[in-house]
């Protein structure tokens, strides 16, 4: 599967899922899922992940985000020109990325916020609100990772 296919695939997704919470959901709603582990919860995050900037003054952080995002999309872009057909899993790893970045900071260009709703933890232990672009862009991370490590250790 290509980069830009696997971008469009997470892109559409995720949009689907912020569309589907915030027209049928109230801001601040919650629905349990799987008890009180794994709810649905309607929140808008002004910031990054886990509120990063969140109280920064929206003057200077849309312009922030925005760059940062048109940034890593320039890198992933250009590294993936580089990488061999073989591949594979790395290309799927920045599909993933790009994909994350572009649902996010679609959400940041219509709303100023980005729309979070997965909800878990236990009892009043719980994770920061995310949503599937966040997942994606972790994930896409972790996969790079560990194919770097998986190539370190080959090498020795």
């Amino acid at each position: 599967m290509t980069l830009r296919r696997v971008a469009w695939i997470l892109f559409l997704l995720d949009q689907g899922s912020k569309a589907l919470v915030a027209h049928g959901m109230r801001l601040g709603q919650s629905w349990p899922l799987i008890g009180n582990f794994l709810e649905l919860t309607y929140v808008q995050n002004p910031g990054a992940a886990f509120g990063f900037l969140a109280s920064a003054p929206a003057i200077w952080r849309a312009p922030f985000f925005i760059l940062v995002t048109l940034g890593a999309s320039l890198l992933v872009y250009a590294y993936q020109r580089f990488l061999p057909p073989e591949a594979k899993a790395v290309r799927v790893a920045l599909g993933l990325i790009w994909g994350g970045a572009l649902g996010n900071f679609t959400d940041r260009l219509w709303l100023g916020k980005v729309v979070d709703f997965i909800d878990v933890g236990i009892r009043q232990y719980r994770w920061p609100v995310f949503n599937l672009a966040d997942s994606a862009i972790t994930i896409g991370l972790g996969l790079l990772i560990l194919d770097f490590f998986r190539k370190r250790q080959s090498e020795n």
